[in-house]
This record gives C-alpha cells, sequence and structure tokens, in this order.
C-alpha cells in the first residue's frame, strides 16, 4: 500500500533528523523502499507513531544504533565481484610480499563474508601469518554475525562459484566446516582477525594500514559526508597503501588527487608517497 502524503512527510522528518544528529544520509533512497524500512522499524520498536520514532532517535544513541540495523542492508557475500578479488589477488599481493608485516581494515564489514575471503586468499598467498585484518562496523548485530561466521548452505554454494571465478587454488570447503544445513569458518581463517565496533563518521581512523576495504559502503552516505570518510580512510593508510571501494563507487576530486587510480574498473586506489 503507498504512503500517505502524511506519511511521507513523517518518514522524511524521521530521515532528516538521522542525517543532522548522525550524519547519515539516506534521503536519497527510494520512497517507497525506505519508508516500508521506517515503518517497520517503528512497528518494532513498540511505539506508536513515527513522531515518537523520532524523538527517541535523536535522544538515545544505542536505539539509533538497533534502527540503523533495520534501515540500512547489510548484505555481503563472500568474493563478491570475484574479477575484483582476481585482480587483488593478481596485481595487489605482489606489493604486499614486499612488507614483513600486514595491517589490513575492513571498514563497513558488514556480516563479514568479505572478511573471509579477504583471509583466505592471504591463505593461498602464504601471506596471513604476517597478517592482522581488523573487520569494523557500526552495527553490533552485524559484528555478531560475522564473529560467528555461520552462513547457509545455499549461501555456500553461491561462494564457492565465486572462489572458483576469483582464481581460488583450492576448495572453498578446505576453509569451512559444513553441518545442519550451515558452513562454519574454520578457526584458522579466522585466527589473525579482530572484529570491534567503529563508527566511521565519528571515530578516528585505524592507522598504518596496508589495505583497507570499504566497498559497498559509502553508497550510504551523502556527498559532503562521504568526501569526511574517505579522508577518515586516507589518514588511515600509509604512503603507498590501497584502498578498495565497491563497484559503483569513486573517488570525488577533493580526495582523488592523493590517489593513484591503480585499477580502475575494480576501484582500487593506490595512496600517492606525496600525499
Amino acid at each position: 500500500m503507498a504512503m500517505s502524503e502524511t506519511e511521507a512527510i513523517e518518514v522524511r522528518l524521521v530521515l532528516e533528523a538521522i542525517h543532522q544528529k548522525y550524519g547519515y544520509d539516506l534521503r536519497g533512497y527510494g520512497a517507497e523502499s525506505m519508508g516500508r524500512r521506517v515503518q517497520a522499524a517503528l512497528a518494532k520498536s513498540g511505539l506508536h507513531h513515527l513522531g515518537e520514532l523520532q524523538h527517541r532517535l535523536l535522544s538515545d544513541p544505542n536505539f539509533f544504533s538497533r534502527v540503523l540495523e533495520d534501515l540500512t542492508v547489510h548484505v555481503s557475500e563472500m568474493f563478491r565481484d570475484p574479477g575484483f578479488y582476481r585482480v587483488f589477488r593478481e596485481r595487489v599481493v605482489p606489493t604486499l610480499r614486499t612488507y614483513p608485516e600486514l595491517k589490513i581494515w575492513h571498514a563497513g564489514c558488514a556480516s563479514g563474508e568479505e572478511v573471509y575471503a579477504t583471509a583466505i586468499v592471504l591463505i593461498e598467498e602464504n601471506l596471513y601469518d604476517r597478517a592482522q585484518i581488523y573487520a569494523t562496523d557500526v552495527s553490533a548485530a552485524a559484528l555478531e554475525r560475522a564473529r560467528e561466521g555461520l552462513y547457509t548452505d545455499a549461501q555456500a554454494r553461491a561462494f564457492a562459484k565465486s572462489y572458483i571465478e576469483a582464481g581460488g587454488k583450492q576448495r572453498l570447503e578446505d576453509y569451512t566446516l559444513s553441518a545442519y544445513d550451515r558452513i562454519a569458518v574454520r578457526d584458522t581463517v579466522k585466527k589473525n582477525i579482530v572484529f570491534f565496533h567503529h563508527n566511521l563518521v565519528s571515530d578516528y581512523a585505524l592507522g598504518e594500514m596496508h589495505v583497507i576495504f570499504c566497498r559497498n559502503v559509502l553508497i550510504y552516505f551523502g556527498s559532503s559526508l562521504r568526501e569526511r570518510v574517505l579522508g577518515v580512510l586516507k589518514m588511515g593508510l600509509k604512503h603507498g597503501g590501497f584502498l578498495c571501494l565497491g563497484s559503483s563507487e569513486s573517488l570525488p576530486a577533493s580526495v582523488g588527487g592523493a590517489f593513484s587510480t591503480f585499477a580502475p574498473r575494480e576501484r582500487i586506489y593506490q595512496l600517492r608517497g606525496d600525499a
């Protein structure tokens, strides 16, 4: 059922409140789909009307974090965009071999699939023992799912197909355990990964990173906030470090001058040595 004019105005006010208070710009999403998400969040909250929801969001940051989980879609897959991982393996890994230690940050890691994909690539390239992966997200629920590393058999079949297309050297089953129609990521894959809460909008950068993955996260932000977050990510990289964005994301001119385009189609950028 389509929203009434009044409901549409109330939804816009809720999204405007979120933008003004927390910096998350969800106003550009399709009005109908976002309206349904806001209404679902209202029903889940037990509050009676959107005015109450708006007030609670403005006054309770913890409540906002829970509602954000309902308003944003945490969609991820192991080896999503297989061509990206193939290029990462073939072109970025040779540079990573030159470092005695590696620090990698997955910013906005969602439920962890791409974090584990990176770990698997590093295992197969004999780099994992010298690597530390930091995986962060603003959603506590997403982080809990990521730590568990449990996925359905249906997901596993899709992951396995993408793994092969991404240049996998073994079998994806070598890195997981299977039981009760689910798969679990093995501890050997998890061992050098730390998951923790981090807000890209308000928290400091993690520093001296050789690679930062922030794929399909910036699409949630408006232009000014996107530039600010990219500034945070830039601060987190070592000179010569790599920034990996999603397939529909790119660097704005205000930030792009600090980077060279390493792999344009795969959205991999390298921080210039004089940046």
